[in-house]
């Protein structure tokens, strides 16, 4: 891969910027290079919990320089994305606070699990307090012929230690399972969100690279909307048959490529 031909680097947030509360290393030193030559940089997570001011805040509270058009977060796309496939819809939605107010801030309004089967869709993000009552009313709710709208299908997520929480995908496929339906999917790797991160950055797909770390969500998902890629891997992975663009075990070799093609441009 061409590294001087790039002109945007996006990066997923959890795994990839921090760890939870912890920065990975060399990311500030690889964040500041990017600027320093010019090359545009993006934030584009899955996360379904929180948007884009929390997400802001979270980066500066780290020391990690951001502005707000350069955020891009699934639970932020995805009333949005109902809007536009449904119109404004009533919505029996699980999920944070926050995601709740996104939707409603879209133009949808509530049902309630009591009066499931109202509902036009079905939208599920991450939900802590996700338990039985949910499970049956949403799935009720699908099974009626209201879409299940999925912010993201990610199994687990990553914390400190190398530990794991589960994650929305794991609660949706409960309600897949139950209502024999599949879910229509707004984050990585389906293709909507990169189409939103090409759009905000009004440039072509060959000069933009996305690094992440799950080989599905940002990988496969990033090729699949024709980006370059950077697979920032974990200790002893086997990339099996992806084939990234590049494969990086730490940033401090993605630093030291790009002053080595700075170098070659002197």
């Amino acid at each position: 891969m061409d590294l001087a031909s790039l002109r945007a680097f996006v990066f997923d947030l959890d795994g990839c910027v921090y760890h939870g509360n912890t920065l990975l290393p060399h990311v500030e030193s690889l964040l500041a290079a990017l600027r320093r030559t010019g090359r545009r940089v993006l934030f584009l997570t899955n996360n379904s919990r929180e948007g884009t001011d929390e997400l802001l805040a979270k980066l500066h509270r780290l020391g990690i320089a951001a502005a707000p058009e350069e955020i891009i977060s699934a639970a932020e796309a995805t009333g949005p994305f109902v809007r536009e496939r449904y119109g404004p819809a009533r919505v029996l939605a699980v999920g944070s606070p926050r995601l709740l107010r996104l939707l409603e801030a879209a133009g949808h309004r509530p049902v309630s699990l009591e009066a499931c089967r109202e509902a036009r869709v079905v939208v599920m993000g991450h939900d802590e307090a996700f338990d039985y009552p949910k499970l049956t009313a949403l799935a009720r709710a699908v099974r009626a012929g209201a879409p299940l709208v999925a912010v993201n299908l990610d199994p687990r997520l990553p914390v400190e230690g190398g530990e794991f929480f589960p994650g929305c995908g794991a609660l949706v496929e409960a309600v897949a399972a139950a209502a024999e339906v599949r879910p229509v999917v707004v984050g990585k790797p389906e293709p909507h969100l990169f189409q939103v991160a090409l759009a905000r950055l009004q440039l072509p797909a060959a000069a933009v690279v996305m690094i992440g770390d799950s080989p599905l969500s940002d990988i496969r998902g990033a090729q699949g909307a024709s980006l370059r890629t950077i697979w920032i891997a974990p200790p002893d992975a086997e990339a099996g048959d992806l084939r990234p663009d590049l494969t990086i075990h730490s940033y401090a070799e993605l630093l030291a490529a790009l002053r080595l093609t700075a170098d070659g441009c002197d």
